[in-house]
């Protein structure tokens, strides 16, 4: 008797504890409210076409989800000119242009330019803690990006594939992922949910060049965008990782700086249009702050830096990248294979 006494005695003090921690740090009704897990998935969401105001505006449910159940800054930035290989590049390498020399000329695919030489994310994740990546482009000119190494996977579905939409790449993730978890991989050089996946998404920024920016044809291609994004987040649900997933939005560019530009209903000059540089960027998942918005400057850069921090990897000293750990309910528990280089400071 006294024994039962004594363990729900236990149980109630066990409670009370847990709702004075809610009330401490901060409880918002996210999903991920109770977990401060650390992730072991991240998936990386990279849009063209795409501002702050096109979320806001009720466009797309789904993001709107995360920005107000995560992490925000809608005026974070790309680099300049936010060029879609160059800014593609900083991303990947914490790097600005003139140090990882992916200039305007690679705009135009050029084949003799071999690939990029500055390290990748993808790089340092599999030096720092051994984590492999998939990478999900639609564009070619981004083949050069991603070198060829056994701890990523890289596949295309650009723009000499019509049929390539956000639902076909949203598909190509979910029967990747079915292979790679199956017994032998099918041929692919990982053999589970990677730790990272980039998907990349440009339609909307195509569509908008092409059709208008008020178009009925680039609003599709926003909707288009957002339900793949959900498409994704229901099969990391389906394979059983998403309560150890979180998810990074952002982008390499936004809409045209010129109003008329973007207020054109048709094609006009579209290869010259400046684009603007305030973009996105949402964090939502796993060990992530609900409805937060984060204080700090946010660029671009910052993107690979925050992926090591969040996986509890290295971050390395060479980039003008800082992790945006603002936005972590606890700090990630580092883990590493000590693979990493030690720096000596004279």
């Amino acid at each position: 008797m006294l024994k039962n006494q004594l363990h729900i005695l236990m149980k109630k003090i066990s409670i009370f504890a847990s709702l004075l921690l809610l009330s401490l740090t901060g409880f918002t009704g996210s999903a991920f409210a109770n977990d401060a897990k650390q992730a072991d998935h991240i998936v990386l969401v990279v849009l063209e076409g795409i501002s702050p105001d096109t979320i806001k505006s009720g466009s797309m449910p789904r993001l709107a989800q995360f920005a107000q159940e995560g992490a925000v800054k809608w005026t974070a930035t790309s680099v300049s000119p936010p060029l879609t290989v160059p800014a593609m590049a900083s991303l990947l390498t914490g790097l600005p242009i003139n140090k990882h020399r992916i200039t305007p000329d690679w705009e135009d695919y050029d084949f003799a330019r071999s690939f990029m030489r500055s390290p990748t994310v993808f790089d340092y994740m599999d030096l720092a803690g051994g984590r492999d990546s998939a990478v999900f482009f639609m564009d070619e000119r981004l083949y050069q990006l991603s070198r060829p190494e056994i701890y990523v996977d890289a596949q295309m579905c650009g723009m000499a594939k019509p049929d390539c939409t956000p639902k076909t790449v949203s598909l190509y993730i979910e029967d990747y992922l079915k292979k790679v978890t199956s017994e032998g991989g099918h041929g692919f050089r990982l053999i589970e949910v990677p730790n990272l996946l980039l998907v990349h998404f440009p339609t909307a920024s195509r569509s908008g060049k092409e059709s208008g920016w008020n178009s009925d044809t680039y609003k599709k291609a926003v909707t288009e965008v957002d339900t793949a994004i959900e498409d994704i987040v229901k099969t990391y649900q389906e394979f059983g990782v998403l309560e150890e997933t979180m998810f990074i939005v952002t982008g390499l560019n936004g809409i045209p700086l010129s109003s008329s530009s973007a207020n054109g209903s048709k094609k006009s000059s579209t290869s010259k249009q400046e684009m603007s540089q305030t973009i996105p960027w949402i964090s939502w998942g796993v060990n992530i702050k609900g409805n937060y918005v984060i204080s700090r400057p946010v660029s671009i850069l910052d993107t690979g830096a925050t992926i090591l921090y969040a996986l509890g990897l290295e971050t390395y000293t060479e980039w003008e990248s800082h992790a945006i750990n603002e936005i972590f309910r606890s700090v990630p528990k580092r883990r590493t294979t000590e693979n990493e280089p030690s720096i000596s400071i004279h």
